[in-house]
């Protein structure tokens, strides 16, 4: 029997190992958000700028900048860039202003486009693009909109629920979206429309900071210390954390699952079918706050810090 165990807990350590990052990027600020699109990397900072990497040669290939804000006491401070996404050679940027509305702006790949201001009176915290000229908008009151820059025109706004926004995220084909609030509740929508089309079992009790939706199968990050699972063809399930969970992320499949884990700042990778916990990443400074999948094997996180990692996880 001893020799059983022992068997048992050399298996299970040589698959569960602690991972440090394989190399870092560096921003100019904190990184609030980041988008990869094909071999480059976009981050969203709080000086101003949306950096571009390039993920090969690890280097800084150019920026996209933000006008300064002039501020009520008459001095200039830099915008932050609160969300980044990309779709057909665009970037798509919400950035700050001196009032609680928001600025969001597209950049071409030449041009700046300033396309809501806020004389739109509108609090966006995301922007994520649905086609070329098609974005979806949330706000922190939880509004959903479908906004056409080609017309300036909003095909729907819809409300969920009477809550505090918390995350959007689209699926592949960008048809449907998952959202979530402060009440814990999870809703999966048309994007088209803004139809709900099912809200999920409440799993958390409290705030869902983050939302991960990849092949059919979606976690959350709750203030409740929860981090629920739906897999796409098997019964959800609950993971308990000894701390708030502020992040999660899926591989491409689905199957692989992650989030931010303690009070040092690591990560934990798991296995959705059965929630088995797999490797720690150690090495964050700050909670990681954005963790997307390279591909399922690698993939990247940031937190409030002017750093991005980069972890190997075969």
């Amino acid at each position: 029997m001893y020799k059983l165990l022992l068997v048992l807990f050399f298996i299970q350590n040589c698959y569960s190992q602690n991972i440090k990052p394989t190399f870092i990027f560096k921003s100019k600020g904190f990184v609030n958000d980041f988008v990869i699109d094909g071999s480059k990397m976009y981050v969203a900072n709080d000086e101003g700028s949306v950096e571009i990497f390039d993920l090969a040669t690890q280097k800084l290939l150019d920026e996209i900048f933000i006008k300064p804000i002039y501020t009520a006491k008459q001095t200039w401070q830099n915008s932050k860039i609160l969300s980044v996404d990309r779709d057909n050679g665009k970037t798509l940027i919400v950035s700050n202003d001196v009032g609680p509305y928001r600025n969001v702006w597209v950049h071409d790949g030449q041009t700046l486009k300033h396309i809501i201001n806020p004389s739109h009176k509108s609090s966006i915290k995301e922007a994520r693009f649905i086609e070329n000229d098609k974005y979806i908008l949330g706000t922190l009151g939880y509004e959903l909109s479908l906004y056409n820059s080609s017309d300036n025109y909003k095909s729907y706004t819809t409300q969920p629920e009477q809550s505090s926004f918390s995350d959007m995220v689209l699926s592949e084909d960008k048809k449907t979206m998952i959202t979530a609030s402060e009440s814990g509740q999870v809703v999966l929508s048309d994007t088209q429309t803004g139809k709900i089309l099912k809200k999920l079992k409440a799993l958390n009790l409290d705030k869902v900071y983050q939302v991960a939706y990849r092949n059919g199968t979606v976690i959350t990050a709750g203030q409740d210390r929860r981090i629920a699972v739906f897999p796409k063809n098997a019964k959800e399930y609950i993971i308990k954390s000894k701390f708030i969970v502020y992040s999660v992320a899926l591989s491409p499949s689905g199957k692989i699952g992650i989030y931010s884990k303690n009070t040092e700042n690591d990560l934990q990778l798991f296995n959705t079918v059965n929630g088995k916990k797999s490797h720690t990443l150690q090495g964050h400074y700050a909670i990681p706050t954005t963790i997307k999948f390279y591909d399922e094997k690698s993939l990247f996180s940031a937190g409030y810090e002017n750093k991005i990692f980069y972890w190997r996880i075969d």
